[in-house]
């Protein structure tokens, strides 16, 4: 038997869709090595124009209009406003995807973010090509744009989203709860007094780490400003994503800070950094948190962008595993009272590593392995 060929499309629109992307291909080689498995980013400007332009308008949104995003996300939300939209976006870069299909000999199409999923259901239904086709929902909420015919396989990450799905029209043998994908993580599996060792970092102080997602976003220098209130010394570990301003600037503040301040920016050391931190302040993104909750660390979530990430914020807040800083609230005392509070915190990590599904990534590839089977 021919080995099979993966088609992985995400879009680094933010890094988790791409994350959950990565995780899905090395579970999939790890159940198939055989495999061929791709991951492409649909928003990449060589890839399909279109989509790289709206990436940059979204980008360019979230930093001028935040409020015009939310707008546009809740308008796309209901069927007669998002409807035009998918067909407009499908339309245009069905094209782009038949070009991927055919370069990759791709006989199942994984699509981790709602562009790439309406080329791939726009083509299929032409009937230009055939293949298993898969989503992979990266968020904790159902969003119509994410609704497109012809869709194999929908993985979500909660039983509640399936249920959405499934009262939406969506065949309830097709929609799977099996979690967001992420790669394998599980606080057994990390030494904390060696990490500290190799990362040069103290084991005594208690430690925040600071995130912004891969972009970093998320007011993190505001955060660091308002973290020079809390008294005793912290160390706090920053990730800057690839926002090379922000890494400058952090690393600026890291001289002047009465706390130990470490910078990194874009890094795969992250869940090495979960491992040693007390607690994690980050906007509430779906990969961010599912790791989070991998790693049994207590979230302090805010500045989420407007849209899903306000209801990962609830979920995450709903669930025990975070606190959901308001405007105007005061993050140092938030710190200081939950540093001081250790039944609070290790009631949150307990939460946290019973709300996690670090196997997801497993049972999706182990589902997809079977379904290609079933069809080859």
């Amino acid at each position: 038997m021919a080995a099979r060929s993966y088609l992985i499309v995400a879009a680094s629109i933010g890094s988790g869709h791409m994350k959950a992307a990565e995780a899905l291909a090395a579970a999939l080689l790890r159940a198939e090595p055989k495999a061929h498995v791709t991951v492409v980013d649909f928003t990449r400007r060589d890839t399909a124009w279109v989509t790289w332009f709206m990436k940059a308008a979204y980008l360019k949104m979230l930093h001028f209009m935040p409020n015009l995003y939310q707008l546009l996300y809740r308008f796309t939300g209901h069927r007669q406003g998002a409807s035009p939209v998918q067909k407009l976006i499908a339309s245009l870069t069905k094209r782009n995807m038949r070009r991927l299909v055919r370069l990759h000999a791709a006989d199942t199409v994984i699509c981790t973010h709602p562009f790439p999923e309406g080329a791939a259901s726009c083509l299929k239904k032409s009937g230009e090509e055939d293949f298993f086709f898969a989503t992979v929902l990266t968020d904790y909420s159902v969003h119509r744009m994410w609704f497109y015919p012809g869709v194999d396989a929908f993985f979500v990450a909660t039983e509640r989203m399936r249920r959405s799905l499934v009262k939406e029209g969506c065949a309830a043998t097709a929609v799977h709860a099996t979690g967001i994908p992420i790669l394998p993580l599980s606080p057994a599996d990390f030494d904390r007094a060696a990490i500290c060792e190799r990362l040069g970092l103290s084991e005594s102080l208690p430690t925040i780490l600071v995130m912004g997602g891969g972009l970093g976003l998320g007011d993190v220098a505001q955060s660091l400003e308002k973290l020079e209130d809390v008294a005793e010394k912290l160390q706090i570990l920053v990730v800057a994503g690839k926002n090379e301003r922000l890494l400058a600037w952090v690393k600026a503040h890291a001289v002047r800070s009465h706390h130990a301040v470490r910078a990194w920016g874009y890094t795969n050391a992250v869940p090495d950094l979960m491992a040693v931190a007390a607690l994690l302040i980050s906007k509430p993104g779906a990969l961010t948190i599912s790791e989070a909750w991998a790693m049994g660390v207590p979230l302090i979530l805010h500045e989420p962008i407007p849209g899903p990430e306000l209801e990962n914020a609830m979920i995450a807040s709903e669930r025990g595993t975070a606190v959901w800083l308001g405007k105007g609230e005061n993050l140092a005392a938030l710190v200081m009272g939950l540093l001081g509070d250790a039944s609070r915190l290790a009631s949150m990590r307990e939460a946290a590593l019973l709300a996690s599904r670090p196997a997801a990534a497993q049972e999706i590839a182990q589902f997809l392995q079977m379904a290609g089977a079933s069809v080859g």
